[in-house]
């Protein structure tokens, strides 16, 4: 009987304090939270603006694939048409090919260059914070400002140079030869993409514990065997990441290569993306359309499988 007095005074009493709130608060949970207009004034009209610029011409561009379309006027649908036209365009394969090879080649390239200097830049050396800043400046820069000046120091000066040391394949412009001048493609590429990729590298590095670095010094590791079972495996994910991501952005590859080459000598450096660009002003929309589309795919599938590589790295 005491038990049952006891209870109910204990329920008035929460009744008397409010102890009906967390009713009112689990039905509100329920009908859902209030959205603060200050979200949608922001919200709003970015995915108009989305909509328009992005994702509309893109859907507008993938229909026009289908058809045989200029760009302006009439045009009637074909089908399959231009996709199969693609496929067996040697212009085009030359194109992927030259933008995948080129793009792993300066992956390769611009990932252990810029995993090399973030060591040397982590390291106990003088002056390693204004090195940084020199390193990075590259990064700041116009591609196409930077394609013009190496384009000028390999048309001019590497030549120069050259003749004055007598070293003969270099004394023409790499420019000029079908088969060197993607060599400065990627140089110029790599030289632009490095100061990026060494930031996330140096952010890796520093994550490291130095009690790790020093319990391995006490078992008498060597700096090479530091850097080979230390440094390497736990910047994994930043060596994932930044493979990952450089090859997608490598395969849209443009402004550096049209202020190098314009995609010669002859088409020998002409990218998916230079292609694209170039068959829009020739006539040939809805067919580059079919192009972009493919080329929009295969982004796509790289897309998924950075997610996927990058899925749970929470050090960055």
């Amino acid at each position: 009987m005491a038990t049952t007095t006891t209870r109910s005074i204990t329920t008035a009493d929460r009744r008397r304090r409010g102890g009906a709130a967390p009713r009112l608060q689990a039905g509100s949970r329920g009908r859902g939270k209030r959205v603060d207009p200050l979200f949608l004034v922001f919200l709003v009209p970015t995915l108009v603006l989305f909509t328009l610029a992005i994702t509309l011409p893109a859907v507008m561009g993938i229909v026009l694939s289908f058809t045989n379309s200029v760009g302006f006027g009439e045009f009637r649908f074909t089908g399959l048409t231009n996709y199969v036209a693609v496929f067996s365009d040697p212009a085009i394969l030359q194109a992927y090919l030259f933008t995948i090879g080129f793009s792993l080649v300066t992956v390769l390239v611009v990932n252990a260059v810029a995993f090399l200097l973030a060591i040397a830049l982590t390291s106990k050396i003088r002056g390693k914070i204004a090195l940084r800043g020199v390193f990075v400046l590259p990064m700041v820069i116009s591609g196409i400002v930077i394609a013009y000046v190496f384009s000028f120091l390999f048309a001019n000066s590497l030549p120069a140079f050259a003749t004055a040391l007598g070293f003969a394949p270099l004394e023409q412009s790499i420019l000029a030869n079908p088969d060197l001048a993607w060599v400065a493609i990627v140089v110029v590429t790599a030289w632009q993409a490095i100061p990026s990729t060494l930031l996330i590298y140096i952010a890796g590095v520093l994550s490291i514990p130095g009690e790790v670095y020093e319990a391995s010094a006490l078992d008498g590791a060597s700096s090479w065997r530091q850097l080979v079972s230390i440094t390497a495996p736990l910047t994994a994910g930043y060596i994932l990441i930044n493979l990952v991501i450089g090859f997608k952005n490598f395969l849209n590859s443009y402004d550096i290569i049209v202020g190098l080459t314009d995609g010669g000598p002859g088409t020998s450096t002409t990218s998916v993306a230079m292609s694209i660009f170039k068959g829009f002003s020739g006539g040939d929309y809805a067919y580059q359309m079919a192009n972009a589309t493919i080329f929009f795919l295969i982004a796509v599938v790289i897309a998924v499988i950075q997610l996927r590589a990058t899925r749970g790295k929470a050090a960055l």
